[in-house]
């Protein structure tokens, strides 16, 4: 006999996000040994400034090496380490930190729970702030893995904030009143608002008038502000990125010990494989649980001490940080711009490693399920894994997130020939022959099928 969590479905991970994933693992994309598989345009990674990352190895061969000074730090590295983490990389990543925030915030290491990456630390706030069948207010369209992260092992339960296209998925307080008033009809408890700064899937920052506004808004119910920031180091373009931190000084709750930030290297340094994110917080039964909790998932000596290195060498990090902006501005510019030809229009983007694109002129109805009908076809037969908006938990039908940063040019190039191709038979009316065969696109449809007949209605 086995525990509901194993038999039950409410790790999230039966989305289309989650599904076209498992579809495009069957069938990868290589220019050399599959160039007709799926381009990977699903996942929110960044590799434009491995190379940065890789010279600097190469140049500090000892770090590597494990050593310091020329002497062996292995032994030191090897032995069991406490959970409160290396005081060098502590103090490295609040340095860092501080850096992306054009140094308007500083960061108290002591203040600090180190975790196994952003999910890790998300989950964690959510044990440490809410009970079972407590909810969390969350601006929608919102990143779909916060189904499984925040919901599935504690039992919190999420209200979306309802955004629309019509303003640009600002948060008003009419919306924020909403959600408040939903979430007391189905008797829930509402422990806090769960934003991320810059937004997944949206590719725009927070500014600094919502920011006011939450924090106020949280503030008048004597609830908890929570800013997951780890695409904080993303903002390419104007408006400049603002942390919560930075507001809540400016409104003097710089001390308030309901607000609390998240942060990751996954995304502003691409190494979601090391496993490194953090809680930052100013109350301190919050940082002691969550430090106890993060036993369960520590981040390694070797990790840290390598790290350590690299974030405090300045000249390193401050040239990173401006080549990681520039590469990403024009990676985002040359899938705008391929989109625009095949008649494609996005958000107006500022950060992130994603556009929110608008393929609503393309739907056979203004329906969810005309969404996933043409959601299964760009897996299918053009070759490109998306993310559909309803896996977003988006209002209106024919949004789609799309990723940019985690391919080469090259393999960009093919993904916008394949979307002019796609556009251009779809204003003839003609079929493109598939890719796949009859089976695997049968499988496929059942899938959305029974999506839309179960999930459609809660992700709306």
């Amino acid at each position: 006999m086995l525990s509901s969590k194993v038999i039950g479905e409410s790790h999230g991970q039966d989305s289309s996000y989650f599904l076209g994933w498992q579809e495009y693992e069957k069938n990868p994309f290589h220019e050399t040994f599959n160039p007709s598989g799926i381009v990977q345009m699903g996942l929110a990674e960044n590799q434009l400034c491995f190379d940065l990352i890789e010279t600097w190895l190469e140049e500090h061969p000892q770090v590597l090496g494990l050593k310091k000074n020329e002497e062996s730090v292995f032994r030191k590295l090897a032995l069991f380490q406490d959970y409160y983490g290396l005081p060098a990389f502590k103090d490295a990543m609040a340095k860092f930190m501080g850096k992306i925030r054009g140094n308007k915030v500083n960061f108290d290491t002591n203040k600090m729970v180190l975790t196994a990456g952003s999910t890790s630390a998300n989950e964690t706030l959510m044990f440490c702030l809410a009970n079972p069948g407590d909810a969390f207010l969350i601006p929608a369209p919102y990143y779909p893995g916060f189904d499984r992260d925040l919901k599935w092992r504690t039992g919190v339960e999420i209200v979306p904030i309802h955004c629309v296209s019509s303003n640009g998925y600002k948060i008003t307080e009419d919306a924020l009143e909403d959600a408040y008033e939903r979430a007391h009809k189905l008797n829930l408890n509402v422990k806090g608002v769960l934003i991320t700064n810059p937004s997944n899937p949206l590719g725009t920052s927070t500014t600094r008038e919502e920011l006011d506004l939450l924090l106020t808004f949280t503030s008048t119910k004597k609830i908890h502000m929570v800013s997951d920031e780890i695409y904080s180091g993303t903002v390419f373009d104007s408006p400049d990125f603002t942390s919560v931190l930075e507001v809540a000084k400016d409104k003097n709750m710089d001390l308030d010990e309901k607000i609390h930030v998240v942060y990751s290297l996954s995304k502003d340094l691409g190494l979601p494989g090391f496993r490194v994110g953090l809680i930052y917080s100013n109350n301190e039964k919050v940082v002691s649980a969550a430090t106890k909790m993060s036993s369960f998932g520590l981040i390694s000596s070797q990790t840290q001490h390598l790290l350590a290195n690299l974030l405090s060498d300045e000249r390193f990090t401050t040239n990173y940080l401006e080549e990681n902006k520039k590469r990403l501005k024009e990676r985002r510019d040359r899938l705008v711009s391929g989109l625009k030809e095949s008649g494609i229009g996005c958000l107006k983007s500022n950060a992130g490693l994603f556009c929110w694109v608008d393929l609503r002129h393309l739907l056979k109805s203004n329906t969810f399920e005309a969404e996933h009908s043409l959601w299964t076809k760009i897996v299918c037969e053009v070759g490109l894994n998306i993310s559909p908006g309803s896996s977003c938990h988006c209002d209106e039908p024919g949004w789609f997130r799309v990723c940019f940063a985690n391919m080469s040019d090259q393999t960009m190039e093919v993904a916008m020939d394949r979307v002019k191709g796609f556009v251009e038979d779809n204003n003839r009316g003609t079929q493109k022959r598939t890719m796949w065969n009859t089976r695997r696109r049968s499988l496929i449809n059942k899938w959305v099928s029974k999506l839309s007949a179960v999930t459609c209605e809660s992700e709306r």
